[in-house]
């Protein structure tokens, strides 16, 4: 009887052997939650060739795992966001999840990943209240807080001698953010503020807009129109006669998505127009020119900050998994990790605060034409050095 009880335990402390061997040799599931349909969907397009650009640059592997990448499109829609998001924690069982273009996307589906003890890596989206009193210890971003690149752009308008401006942004959560950012550093007086229709049906007409605007009397106009609703408000804008008129200050709408298409239709008053990033194609770290170049090979055009803030969100990943030599049931280690924000960044080296933010440059960028005759966007100063969001103060974490 002892000699079977030996032989069975034995047996059973092998399988367990075998178990965990397995367990760890085995991948590491990261579901990505992007938008690939409707208009928006060539935001998401372009995140999702930045990722698959790094899973082939680190070889398919994280350590000595395995990637298994589940790319869910959200529609464009909290609701569905939400349903990409819980079937990615409870059928795929992912092991992190990362995406969201959309701050109200994130904020429909924050709960079904933290709730379910996974991490979740903002690659886009950083609305104010994850950032302040709904931060959460397994929370990351490798992007920005929605208010601070508005913010820069209010710092660029004082030094310009900006004394009045007229705000035109859409109704949703970032837009509110992008809205409230620059007003919260811009010394001028507001001159009008018009929110727009968002959403899959979103406003692409801004002729209404565009002619209170005028009409105002400010001296200067700031938008925020990510994807396609930026090519079109740029194009109007143009076609209403505003141009050296009304001077356009933007954020997240002159970039490496709409300049292709801006180029082609030769509008050619964007070419020294400005904007406000924490990143741009021409960023001198090692991490950012292989970006850029294997980019640009792969795909045949320069990538958007999207991309760029997606491709950083796997070597984030890639940095925890490592560290725990691909134990991922070493939450603890992995956290600490990815807190100690130590791997290669195309942003440089960098921090992050309380509330997995990043504390991180923003520079002035203006659109000029690269040595090939391709529209793209170089770095022209330093706006913020070493720059915390306002909503960390709001976080409870230590």
């Amino acid at each position: 009887m002892l000699k079977k009880f030996i032989t069975t335990g034995l047996a059973a402390s092998l399988a367990l052997g075998v178990s965990a061997a397995a367990t760890l040799a085995a991948e590491v599931k990261i579901g990505f939650v992007t938008t690939l349909t409707t208009p928006a969907g060539v935001i998401g397009k372009d995140m999702k060739a930045a990722i698959e650009l790094a899973v082939e640059q680190m070889g398919g592997k994280m350590g000595n795992l395995d990637i298994n990448l589940i790319i869910e499109d959200d529609g464009f829609k909290p609701d569905i966001g939400k349903q990409k998001t819980d079937k990615l924690v409870k059928q795929d069982n992912v092991d992190f999840v990362a995406g969201f273009i959309w701050s109200h996307v994130l904020l429909a589906s924050r709960k079904s990943a933290l709730d379910a003890g996974k991490f979740l890596i903002s690659s886009n989206a950083g609305p104010s209240p994850i950032a302040g009193k709904l931060c959460h210890k397994n929370f990351f971003s490798t992007s920005w807080q929605n208010d601070q690149t508005p913010m820069a752009m209010g710092e660029v308008l004082n030094q310009q001698g900006v004394k009045s401006l007229y705000i035109i942004a859409p109704n949703y959560a970032a837009g509110k953010n992008m809205s409230a950012g620059v007003e919260r550093t811009f010394k001028g007086e507001i001159k009008g503020k018009d929110l727009t229709k968002w959403g899959k049906d979103a406003q692409l007409d801004f002729s209404a807009e565009l002619a209170k605007a005028k009409a105002s009397g400010a001296e200067a106009l700031f938008i925020f129109y990510p994807g396609k609703a930026g090519g079109a408000f740029i194009k109007q804008y143009q076609q209403a006669g505003l141009e050296g008129k009304l001077p356009l200050y933007t954020v997240f709408t002159v970039d490496s998505i709409a300049l292709p298409k801006l180029q082609k239709a030769g509008f050619k008053g964007v070419l020294g127009s400005r904007m406000t990033q924490f990143w741009a194609p021409d960023l001198d770290t090692p991490q950012n020119k292989k970006f850029v170049s294997g980019f640009k090979k792969k795909y045949g055009h320069y990538p958007s900050f999207y991309a760029a803030q997606a491709y950083d969100s796997m070597y984030l990943i890639k940095s925890a998994v490592e560290a725990v030599g691909g134990d991922l049931s070493k939450m603890d280690e992995m956290r600490a990790a990815m807190k100690s924000a130590n791997f290669p960044s195309v942003r440089g080296k960098f921090t992050y605060g309380n509330n997995g933010m990043p504390i991180q440059n923003f520079y002035l960028r203006e659109v000029v034409a690269d040595a090939d005759g391709v529209w793209t966007t170089k770095i022209v100063k330093t706006v913020y050095t070493n720059h915390q969001d306002p909503y960390a103060k709001d976080c409870k974490l230590p």
